[in-house]
């Protein structure tokens, strides 16, 4: 993971390379994606935060990062958005996370099997596909 220092330079990086100005809040968004062991939901921001976030702030901040490449959504089976930083490949409006999403059923922490692809989808004659999304739901190997 790395110092804070090394994080915060990192983050800068990151924001500066996706020309994005280097904000607060920007910072401490992309601090806790880093600091999460999985994915997060909006609600999230002000609990790990430990202190609160304007929503629409957030909000904006989140779409910012999608739109750029940074984050990607991870589906669900609710009426919540999960969210998780993209891998180096993906860019503005192009994301290639082309992976599984595991949900712990117990605890309810979803991460990113980066390791695992999606297999091959044998789409009717006349079909397209322009996006997999799988999500994969049991227990995790913390809480079994």
């Amino acid at each position: 993971m790395g110092t804070k220092q090394q994080i915060t330079e990192r983050i800068g990086v990151l924001l500066r390379d996706s020309k994005l100005s280097v904000t607060d809040t920007r910072i401490k968004i992309l601090e806790l994606f880093m600091k999460s062991n999985g994915a997060l939901e909006h609600s999230d921001f002000e609990k790990l935060a430990g202190k609160s976030f304007d929503r629409v702030t957030v909000y904006r901040t989140l779409q910012t990062f999608l739109d750029k490449g940074i984050i990607h959504k991870i589906p669900t089976t609710d009426t919540s958005v999960r969210y998780a930083v993209c891998k180096s490949e993906c860019s503005e409006h192009h994301h290639h996370d082309h992976h599984i999403h595991f949900k712990c059923e117990t605890c309810g922490t979803t991460i990113c099997l980066d390791d695992t692809d999606v297999p091959p989808i044998q789409l009717p004659k006349g079909y397209a596909a322009h996006n997999v999304e799988v999500v994969v739901s049991g227990v995790c190997k913390s809480c079994k």
